[in-house]
């Protein structure tokens, strides 16, 4: 067996319960998770997994900007029933 070292980590309980739960569905223990992102992290040269501030798009830049402008460039619609009838008309 190699040689290991204890590491000592904070995190929030319930992000810790959640965790081990998922892990252990996995067949994994915490520690084995927490060397197997250590691993990835190495192979990808950086972490395994982007990490990226989430912009709305174009799309929702607009609803967002007729909404506050009390226009609709969707048409106009009374209820979610008539936008979903007209989606999939």
């Amino acid at each position: 067996m190699a040689n290991k070292v204890n590491m000592t980590l904070r995190i929030e309980p319930e992000l810790k319960r959640e965790t081990a739960s998922l892990f252990e569905s996995l067949g994994l223990d915490m520690s084995t998770a927490t060397g197997l992102f250590y691993r990835q992290a190495l192979r990808c040269h950086g972490l395994p997994f982007d990490v990226r501030i989430d912009e709305p798009n174009e799309t929702t830049y607009a609803a967002m900007e007729s909404a506050e402008n009390g226009t609709d460039i969707y048409g106009p619609y009374d209820d979610t029933a008539e936008l979903m009838a007209a989606l999939h008309a």
